[in-house]
């Protein structure tokens, strides 16, 4: 949640601040704002509404002038969005301006102190209380120097925190400190560059530092970056790593929203997911995470898969895999109940964390709870160098490039692809697969990708179906088998992006209870490919017909039984079983996505969600 940026060097601070807000601007969209050093004094500006509003805001207000700046794009989490609570937020003398992502949970004990001696609060956010603390802490420890003061506030701070905060009285430098929420900072030449990932400066320099939890640095100008330990002021030596991304995989590409561009690179964000690690004509999958682990997955009594929305969904597709191939009990849990409901972990088991950002809060809090019970941790995720990426044991990238989109498309199917590949090499070791259809299985998820762009071809077909229903109140979403989670995450896209309710069910769940709902006016999604429980299937699509529901059937190409019964079909590829929701999920992405274009929604940016959750 929430966006942070922040520039010192050469530079006009301004422009780098702005764009780097508008990339980040997938992580909140309530409300921004600027605080820039022009040499004199600080010139801030803030507004709720997006990056945009406050660019126009910006040219008739303050003057742009500065080689020092902070900017932040906010998700809401403590206080209403408006102007007051936007941030940067200053402290009571003026001196000090801070950007904070994350939250303070003893933020009232903190404020009840700071009320008694005598600070006053105009907004109702719990930043504004840290930046007054940070002020105390320096006023009453004799004037000490901003890091200092910092480190002391942040060790009586409870909650979760990415800031950057500087000083008008000593311009030259910035302080920043993590715990629980990202931080990256680009290190460029004599300049620096600050965010809460690295989109915001990869044109400027390739090289980063990502914090560690309870780590902050002190960025100066002109000087070399010093990192330490918040809890005892402890230097550390930052490991740099080279960036991957690249500007123009973060670029619209022609497209009109990211969220399109995004569905229709799936085809090659799967194919570089498999690359160098599947070999079909070698019957070969090399993962150095699940090789260098193998006799930790075969002596596991169980996998345990935590996850959170999208992430979840791919997570349930891949208990059919797992126990379906490599015959291993699995158990997949939403990780905000897992880590509060005493479970039950052992050191013999493994737990699977799956996270596209690999900055899920609730994820990364599962992960420390499986990790101080010995369980082995395995982290999934798309984004090099975050946090589930270093707090795992091992783990295994997905390579779906950014996914700006706050609904997660590439994600979904590049999760699934990763977990295909384990399951097919621990099926393979454990010897539950024979030869012939491990080879079958390879030689398949090779044709993927081409499959992948097959299925986009009823983009057309799709917008005409999204148009019949684009003001339909309610959809229903069935699927059975391997395609069950499919429907979820169909019906989890309708709602993210058009704010139509929608609910997946089970097919063979329809007469426990949504039945009641199916009528003339119902449309009902329904997975039917000719895998896997296809007659069952039919049968569902038979009940619903003979209630006038209205029929949306995802079904395998040249299919005729459905075709005669529903309403509309859109044809994909036939693949084998395991292998479908690779593609059944492609129409429901862009069914999803039509219908909110068609209603006016802002797609990219969904109301009341961000991209990454960093926050409880």
């Amino acid at each position: 949640m929430c966006g942070i940026v922040g520039y010192i060097g050469h530079r006009e601070a301004y422009p780098i601040i702005l764009k780097g807000l508008q990339r980040l601007e997938y992580r909140g969209y309530d409300s921004a704002g600027v605080a820039l050093f022009d040499g004199t004094d600080i010139k801030l500006c803030k507004t709720k509404g997006k990056v945009a509003d406050l660019e126009h805001r910006v040219k008739d207000e303050i003057s742009t002038k500065g080689t020092l700046g902070i900017g932040h794009t906010r998700w809401a989490t403590h206080g209403v969005p408006n102007d007051v609570n936007s941030h940067p937020h200053y402290s009571n003398s003026g001196n000090l301006v801070i950007i904070h992502n994350g939250i303070i949970e003893n933020y009232e004990s903190l404020k009840k102190e700071l009320l008694k001696r005598g600070y006053n609060f105009k907004s109702e956010t719990d930043t504004e209380i840290l930046v007054n603390l940070i002020e105390d802490v320096k006023i009453n420890e004799g004037n000490i120097k901003l890091g200092k003061a910092v480190q002391i506030a942040l060790n009586q701070v409870v909650g979760a925190y990415a800031i950057a905060v500087f000083d008008k009285t000593k311009p030259d430098e910035i302080v920043v400190a993590k715990l629980g929420s990202p931080l990256a900072i680009g290190i460029g030449e004599d300049e620096f560059f600050i965010a809460s990932d690295a989109s915001p400066f990869i044109e400027y320099t390739k090289n980063a530092i990502y914090l560690e939890d309870e780590e902050m640095a002190i960025v100066r100008r002109g000087k070399d970056i010093k990192v330490r330990k918040i809890k005892d002021d402890s230097l550390v030596d930052p490991y740099m790593q080279e960036l991957q991304i690249n500007l123009e995989q973060i670029e619209k590409g022609g497209y009109d929203h990211f969220m399109l561009k995004e569905i229709y690179e799936q085809p090659s964000a799967i194919l570089d997911t498999f690359r160098g690690r599947l070999r079909s004509n070698e019957a070969i999958i090399k993962m150095a995470g699940v090789e260098d682990n193998m006799k930790k997955f075969l002596n596991a009594n169980r996998i345990i898969i935590v996850a959170c929305g999208t992430s979840w969904h791919a997570g349930l597709v891949a208990e059919y895999i797992f126990e379906d191939l490599a015959r291993i009990p699995v158990e997949v849990e939403y990780a905000s109940e897992f880590r509060y409901r005493n479970p039950v972990i052992t050191e013999n088991d493994v737990v699977i964390a799956i996270s596209q950002s690999g900055e899920t809060a609730d994820t990364l809090a599962a992960i420390k709870l499986a990790k101080s019970k010995g369980a082995f941790v395995f982290g999934v995720c798309n984004v090099v160098g975050s946090t589930i990426a270093r707090e795992t044991n091992a783990g295994a990238y997905t390579h779906a490039g950014p996914e700006i989109g706050v609904a997660s498309t590439k994600a979904f199917t590049t999760q699934i692809t990763v977990l295909t590949l384990i399951a097919l090499r621990l099926a393979r070791a454990k010897g539950t697969i024979s030869s012939s259809d491990f080879r079958t299985h390879l030689i398949e998820l090779e044709l993927i990708p081409k499959k992948v762009e097959l299925a986009l071809k009823s983009d057309s077909l799709v917008q005409t179906i999204a148009d019949i229903y684009k003001d339909t109140k309610n959809f229903l979403y069935l699927g059975r088998g391997y395609n069950f989670p499919v429907a979820l995450e169909g019906a989890l896209k309708l709602k993210e992006i058009s704010y139509i309710h929608a609910e997946g069910y089970p097919a063979a769940e329809m007469k426990h209870g949504p039945i009641a709902l199916i009528d003339e006016n119902m449309p009902i999604v329904v997975i039917a490919t000719k895998k896997g429980h296809y007659e069952k299937v039919v049968s569902n699509i038979q009940e619903i017909k003979s209630r006038k529901g209205k029929i949306i059937g995802i079904v395998t190409q040249g299919d005729e039984s459905v075709r005669e019964l529903a309403d509309h079909v859109i044809e994909v590829p036939e693949t084998l079983e395991s292998l479908s929701p690779l593609l059944t999920t492609i129409p429901l992405q862009l069914l999803s996505y039509h219908i909110a274009v068609m209603l006016g929604k802002n797609v990219d940016q969904p109301r009341n969600l961000a991209k990454s959750v960093t926050v409880e």
